[in-house]
């Protein structure tokens, strides 16, 4: 988790510190369903990479917007699941959803 002290003093700076990365906010986006296995998230953030996932899973496990949980199986199952923390940010996430809906509107 990130320490107090190392937070810019700006909120909105704080925000994308944390979900800044287009990766991360379409992570976001799919685990608000529910919990998904890496596999899972693969397919559903389109155009996404296995290192660059995995790198923002880490990240955003580190900064407690997500949790990971690895089950000892052959082959290992891991999935992951958004925190409290993490689901906070859904009203973010609905605000997006709403001016993309009424831009794309403008725009036909």
């Amino acid at each position: 988790m990130i320490n107090k002290a190392d937070l810019p003093p700006c909120p909105v700076e704080t925000t994308l510190m944390l979900i800044g990365d287009k990766w991360k906010v379409l992570i976001l986006r799919d685990l608000r369903s529910g919990t998904k296995r890496f596999g899972e998230l693969k397919r559903s953030v389109t155009g996404i990479s296995q290192k660059v996932l995995t790198s923002n899973l880490r990240d955003m496990e580190e900064n407690g917007l997500v949790t990971r949980e690895v089950f000892p199986e052959v082959p290992p199952r891991v999935e992951y699941t958004l925190t409290e923390l993490g689901m906070s940010m859904s009203p973010i996430l609905d605000a997006m959803a709403k001016w993309g809906t009424e831009f794309q509107e403008k725009c036909r």
